[in-house]
């Protein structure tokens, strides 16, 4: 009989489900750490935590036991997944539970903010009666910006929509059909919106695009007095703009529920006049508590009872022999949506795979699966993989579109990708060389042979002699070597339009940028990261 370990505290509700599976036995053990960690962990199955417990390499090392571990709750940052994956142990993740809540907290600081509760509440503490010097603002009638538009995002704004707010948002992969039906007016990217709004709140992961979202220079843009709150991720507001705003009075307010480093009990914005903050209570309610508890026991008690793996971030929910049968075009599949996501910010309507040649004869719908994958990876509040990405896509209000032909045509097997948006339609297609060398072959209406890997230079200019020599002369003055270089034209002669894709050995600075642009026949140029060759998604069989 299988065994599970609950590392961390766990509503009763899951801990009855476990009891009532009849095939699992459950033991809490909360408060472990370091030798006593690992020591326990040898002894079950399973393990169900929160985000309390830290379970690293060096917990998981000689693990051979250990085959599953369901984190009640979204973030699986205490959880060393590299080091999970290497020892076939599946983490799985619970990111509906708490949106309700989180939402609802989000609204409750405001709310908070707008009408002074804490330093009203503590002036009575204090003996004092200040009625005069605690005069709030409404929330009716004033714009809330939303930057992204997950599931807590549009639960924000249907809650804001109630209270007669006007509410601007933006996300990346927000159709505006969807948009429409949330109520929700878009705007084209988060700055467009920062001197629009009187309230700011994020609910996006923080990474590359969000750390530092908003700085001291965003922070200028805003209006006079504008309120922010994050119930997020700390480190997308920088602390240090938020306090200079407060002092010069820019800011009339900001609320956090997280931050960069937790837990935390020591910030420069604690104490001071306009913020309020709590520790990381978004989830913190009841309903939400036993919603995430629930969902992980019930994970657990499917994979020890079936052999279900849901809503992993580590693991492909396929078999092996499907996964290598596969793995080579999921992998140009993925990397097509990563190359596009980067290469087009419009929010998509649509999004339509071509499949040509003998991939046409495979599952295409895990193909299709893994390009949405690809597509959503660094723009949802959650992580994405082959299991949840067609879901995220269709809740922003995105189709996702299949044809196939079994026709060979100039290559075996091709892969054709199309985001449909408002303003433009984005193609990419890609091929597999060998067993596992992605290449990208069409970029637009023009033909080329590139890889899909490093750091990409994509250039759209005109088919002119000289071209190529004034790049390269740029991009050697700043020390930035070119690994590989493949061009195309989209007609069969010269002064066209042209695309070309300079693989790099590192990133050109700013500075090299701007010269690349101010080249006379160049329109548009674009810096695309993709992992290294031999890197691939967890789910993916990494």
């Amino acid at each position: 009989m299988p065994r599970v370990i609950v590392l961390d505290n766990l509503s009763q509700d899951g801990l009855d489900l476990l009891e009532s599976a009849g095939n699992i036995e459950y033991e809490v053990r909360t408060g472990l750490k370091g030798d006593e960690l690992r020591e326990a962990l040898l002894e079950f199955d399973g393990a169900i935590c929160r985000s309390g417990v830290k379970i690293t390499a060096e917990a998981l090392e000689g693990n051979q036991r250990l085959r599953a571990i369901a984190r009640a709750g979204v973030g699986t940052d205490n959880i060393d997944k590299e080091a999970a994956t290497r020892r076939g142990i599946v983490v799985m993740n619970t990111p509906g539970g708490n949106t309700v809540s989180t939402a609802e907290h989000t609204i409750a600081l405001m709310l908070a903010l707008s009408r002074n509760v804490y330093p009203a509440y503590r002036s009575l503490i204090e003996g004092r009666w200040d009625r005069k010097k605690f005069i709030g603002t409404q929330l009716a009638g004033k714009t809330l910006g939303i930057v992204g538009l997950g599931r807590i995002g549009q639960a924000v704004a249907a809650r804001a929509l109630a209270m007669e707010m006007r509410v601007l948002g933006y996300d990346p992969f927000l159709s505006a059909a969807r948009a429409k039906e949330l109520g929700v007016e878009t705007v084209s990217s988060a700055r467009e919106m920062l001197p629009l709004v009187d309230y700011l709140t994020v609910h996006t992961p923080l990474g590359d695009e969000t750390r530092n979202l908003i700085g001291a220079e965003e922070v200028q843009m805003m209006k006079t007095g504008a309120r922010l709150i994050n119930c997020a991720r700390g480190g997308i507001y920088n602390e240090e703009a938020l306090v200079e705003g407060l002092r010069s009075g820019q800011l009339g307010g900001v609320a956090l529920d997280v931050y960069p480093s937790e837990p935390c009990t020591d910030s420069p914005l604690f104490g001071m006049p306009g913020v309020l903050c709590t520790p990381h209570l978004g989830a913190s309610t009841e309903e939400a508590q036993t919603n995430v508890a629930v969902e992980a026991a019930e994970l657990l008690i499917d994979f020890f009872t079936t052999g279900a793996i849901r809503q992993s971030v580590n693991m492909s929910p396929l078999d092996p022999k499907t996964l290598d049968s596969l793995r080579g075009y999921l992998n140009v599949a993925y990397r097509l949506g990563l190359l596009l996501a980067q290469m087009d910010h419009c929010p998509p309507t649509s999004c339509r795979l071509s499949y040509k040649g003998e991939v046409a004869e495979k599952d295409t719908r895990l193909l299709s699966a893994a390009f949405a994958a690809g597509l959503l990876e660094h723009a949802m509040d959650t992580e994405v993989n082959i299991v949840n990405a067609e879901v995220l896509l269709r809740e922003r209000g995105i189709e996702l579109l299949e044809q196939r032909s079994s026709e060979i045509g100039d290559f075996g097997s091709l892969i054709t990708a199309e985001v449909v948006t408002e303003e433009r339609t984005s193609v990419a297609s890609g091929t597999l060389f060998g067993n596992n060398m992605p290449r990208l072959v069409q970029k637009g209406d023009c033909w080329l042979e590139s890889r899909l890997d490093g750091t990409l230079m994509i250039s759209s200019h005109r088919d002119t002699p000289g071209v190529v020599g004034k790049l390269g002369g740029i991009l050697g003055a700043h020390r930035v070597n070119i690994a590989q270089m493949s061009l195309g034209r989209a007609a069969d002669r010269p002064g066209g339009e042209a695309i070309g894709v300079l693989a790099l050995d590192s990133p050109p600075p700013a500075e090299a940028l701007a010269k690349v642009l101010a080249i006379e026949e160049i329109e548009r140029v674009w810096i695309v990261r993709l992992p290294p060759a031999v890197e691939v998604p967890a789910w993916m069989g990494g």
